[in-house]
């Protein structure tokens, strides 16, 4: 096994890049079935194939996504808990896709650590929202990081 002096700092370029892309596409397709006219899977698979992705990020993106879907109920609950002055039904679509999405790689993925999971996802609510979201998701993922360390239930 290589150690970190050893691996080849483009890989970790290359690696990076690729989780953004999937958080992304995750992102857009969560966003885009909020409006019903398509399944999130069927607009993943679409843009998956059109932007011809690599499939490390079509991997990352298809798990964040089975994610959101299969757990929605559960996630959304747990923001109502932990910051019930922003029901979930009364967000943005958009930054109700970023939380969705964040929560289930925050609680879903074995690979993410949780301070990197955190980053990532404030960083593109500031990009595709704004200030208000990057504050709401920070503190909601924060939220949920200490609780689950601490022994505490968001659910």
């Amino acid at each position: 096994m290589l150690s970190p002096e050893d691996r080849d700092p483009s890989d970790a370029t290359r690696v990076h890049d690729e989780e953004r892309e999937a958080r992304q596409l995750a992102l857009v397709a969560v966003f885009e079935a909020d409006f019903g006219q398509h399944s999130a899977n069927r607009v993943l698979e679409r843009r998956i194939s059109d932007e011809q992705t690599a499939p490390a990020a079509a991997s990352m993106a298809r798990d964040i996504v089975a994610s959101v879907l299969v757990n929605r109920d559960r996630i959304d609950a747990q923001i109502e808990q932990i910051a019930p002055r922003y029901p979930v039904v009364q967000l943005a679509k958009i930054d109700r896709a970023l939380l969705r999405c964040a929560m289930a790689e925050l609680l879903h993925s074995r690979t993410t650590p949780a301070r990197v999971a955190i980053a990532e996802w404030v960083e593109l609510a500031r990009t595709y929202s704004g200030e208000p979201a990057r504050r709401l998701l920070n503190g909601v993922l924060g939220r949920v990081v200490r609780d689950s360390q601490t022994g505490g239930s968001t659910e």
